[in-house]
């Protein structure tokens, strides 16, 4: 059915505009004034692709809420020409191509009396609405000379700098970039926005990152290595069948803290290559050389999970990196690698293969599955339908405090099968359910966890008792207007049913999160506040036997603090042009072990619990309490858009006080001060 009535939110040329300009004109304009021609243009035109656009079912099928930009000409001989649409549906394509193709010839723009091109952007905003536009709204103004040349020059290098932006591909998981992307699916009503990281073609119905992008670009950048540093990748092939792009990137840092060691650092050489094959393969890969000494509360943590492995082959674990070896006196040499393959055989169900890391969850922390301990192996399935979003993660994870039983040599290896159902109650609400088990063993991954669509607790409990660990969740997000929204987790590892009234029960394992998101707040564009707050029962994501809990390379699958603590944070970020920055605050209290007892207090998921304090009377933060405060600001300026490498300065304050002293978690101030470049390809997490 065609739709004659279309909602344009502008329509404007981009050419270059004098005293002496005539607009293309249609025949029954001929006879009007120079001025009337331009409105009689605007007019002709609303009213031919008004009556020649067939609205695409996808559009109400799939609830499409979007800005669709046409780029055509009307060219020297008087026609009307197609040159680009910024959708990831073909039959937009289609449709928008096929209205354009049934416009007649007109007399072609002039310029002194010389015939001309003339380029104009068409906005089509979906839904479609019945309300013809008004003149007003249709009205156009010129665009100087100087901008439109820009404007344009910007729009051919971002069309032939992103490759990646209509792409299966991951978009890096960086809690800073994300605001614009969670703020864009917040807007559009029935959006699933916790399985992370997205994929480019997962945002672009929502989000146009080339016409964002391209506002940043510096097309006066000629030279070779001007345009590689300022605005590309450092090598982009493209063909029909395919593309990639190759960049040399870098995360060095340099600063100082207020303990004895002499300075900070971070060196890393990265390799980033990423690319795809035809319509249904996409690929990446990232490999980082790295050394660093960073301040002295990371530092300690990092030497002192050493004692931890087994075998005794690594002289550290880097937070969320993995193993290290010594470098120099005293500092650390862990190289890191992560790579990915994707198949998407439609536009509903993606599988990736690989290693790295993935999150589940709306807040800044999560207990579902967070990206804080080391790249994992994984597979993953994401199906996306009417209001459905399936994540299914099955994990290959290692643990170097335990060696494996064939092998001492070898480090012990769990298996983590999980699945998040994502409902769209209504236009406001989403729900979320969870599940997990863990299992380990030297046969590998049972079978029985690879069905995606299993109750996991129930293949776990008649696998044998205690043979593995099954979690269950939930989550929820409320859309509380077009700014806000609040959002919710509820894990349950084990909860004693027969003994509610007792809350002191050790089996009360549980863990949750509130939390509330303000976009662009108090009426202030790209500034974004958002307070969230975490509980956690002692015990929980805890096992009697070690390697079966909820953990990965000796950190928490979960929450970076593990277990027994509550924490409150608040965070600020803001943004304009290139520029960008931050503010954390996060206060907390935290119960450890004490370092020379063998009792566990239930804030370490890597101690049994069958080493409990007791079965009744557990408290949250018992054991060794500790009072945590830490506040963080940081400044961002954007370098290169096309692989997100930025100039950073960073200012940490960390105050932490132990009723009894820690050596992995020593008390005191630290004051951390740091600069440096780097590509935001993950996130770093010293807030512990």
């Amino acid at each position: 059915m065609k739709k004659k009535y279309l909602f344009l939110a502008l329509l404007f040329p981009l050419s270059l505009f004098s005293q002496t300009e005539k607009y293309p004109t249609f025949s029954d304009c001929k006879n009007n004034d120079v001025a009337s021609i331009e409105k009689c243009f605007y007019t002709n035109t609303k009213k031919i692709f008004f009556e020649n656009f067939e609205t695409p079912a996808i559009i109400e099928k799939e609830n499409y809420t979007a800005t669709t930009n046409a780029i055509f000409t009307v060219t020297k001989e008087g026609a009307f020409k197609l040159i680009y649409i910024n959708t990831p549906y073909n039959e937009i394509k289609t449709a928008v191509k096929n209205a354009f193709d049934k416009f007649p010839d007109v007399a072609p723009a002039t310029y002194n009396n010389h015939a001309i091109e003339m380029k104009f952007e068409l906005p089509i905003q979906f839904p479609i609405t019945d309300n013809f536009i008004s003149e007003n709204t249709t009205s156009t103004k010129k665009i100087k000379k100087e901008s439109l040349i820009e404007t344009v020059a910007k729009k051919k290098l971002a069309d032939a700098t992103f490759l990646e932006h209509n792409s299966n591909l991951n978009i890096p998981f960086n809690h800073r970039n994300y605001v614009d992307y969670e703020f864009a699916l917040h807007q559009a009503d029935g959006t699933h926005s916790a399985s992370k990281p997205y994929t480019f073609n997962e945002i672009s119905p929502y989000y146009n990152l080339s016409e964002e992008k391209k506002k940043l670009l510096k097309p006066e950048k000629k030279s070779w290595l001007g345009k590689k540093i300022w605005n590309e990748h450092l090598i982009q092939v493209k063909n029909k069948d395919y593309w990639f792009t190759v960049d040399a990137l870098f995360d060095v840092q340099l600063g100082k803290d207020n303990s004895d060691v002499a300075y900070t650092y971070n060196n890393s050489r990265i390799i980033n290559i990423n690319g795809e094959i035809g319509n249904n393969i996409s690929f990446s890969t990232s490999y980082y050389e790295s050394q660093g000494r960073f301040a002295d509360y990371i530092n300690r943590f990092i030497t002192n999970r050493a004692a931890n492995v087994r075998p005794k082959n690594s002289e550290g674990l880097v937070p969320g990196r993995g193993k290290t070896k010594g470098f120099k006196t005293d500092s650390h040499d862990y190289p890191v690698a992560e790579a990915y393959i994707a198949y998407t055989p439609n536009k509903h169900m993606q599988f990736q293969f690989g290693t790295g890391k993935n999150f589940i969850g709306d807040g800044y922390r999560s207990f579902i599955l967070s990206d804080v301990s080391a790249p994992t192996t994984h597979l993953k399935m994401k199906v996306d339908f009417w209001k459905i979003q399936y994540t299914n993660i099955w994990m290959w994870n290692t643990e170097p405090s335990l060696s494996a039983i064939s092998n001492p040599n070898e480090h012990a290896r769990k298996y983590v099968a999980a699945h998040y159902l994502s409902i769209n109650v209504s236009k406001k609400l989403n729900i979320g359910l969870f599940e997990t088990a863990i299992s380990a063993g030297e046969n590998g991954m049972d079978a029985g966890f690879f069905n995606p669509i299993l109750f996991y607790r129930s293949l776990e409990f008649n696998r044998g008792e205690d043979a593995g660990n099954a979690i269950v969740g939930l989550t929820s997000k409320y859309k509380l207007n077009n700014k806000v929204s609040l959002y919710a987790q509820l894990m349950v590892d084990e909860f004693s049913v027969g003994n509610f009234s007792d809350l002191s029960d050790w089996r009360h394992k549980f863990a949750y999160q509130i939390g509330a998101k303000y976009f662009n707040a108090f009426k202030v564009d790209n500034l974004f506040l958002q307070v969230e707050y975490n509980r956690a029962r002692p015990y929980t994501f805890a096992h009697k036997s070690p390697i079966l809990n909820y953990g990965n390379y000796s950190q928490p699958l979960g929450h970076l603090w593990g277990a027994n603590f509550w924490e409150a944070i608040g965070i600020l970020r803001y943004k304009k042009d290139r520029w960008s920055g931050s503010a954390k605050i996060i206060i907390g209290k935290k119960g450890f072990d004490l370092e020379d007892q063998t009792v566990s207090y239930g804030g370490d998921i890597y101690q049994s619990y069958n080493d409990r304090l007791g079965d009744s009377g557990i408290e949250l933060a018992q054991g060794n309490t500790a009072n945590v405060f830490l506040t963080d600001l940081q400044a961002n300026y954007l370098i290169n858009p096309a692989n997100n490498t930025n100039l950073f300065a960073n200012l940490s304050y960390r105050n932490f006080s132990s009723e009894t002293n820690l050596t992995s978690y020593p008390s005191g101030t630290n004051v951390w001060f740091t600069v440096g470049i780097r590509a935001d390809l993950f996130n770093w997490y010293f807030d512990f």
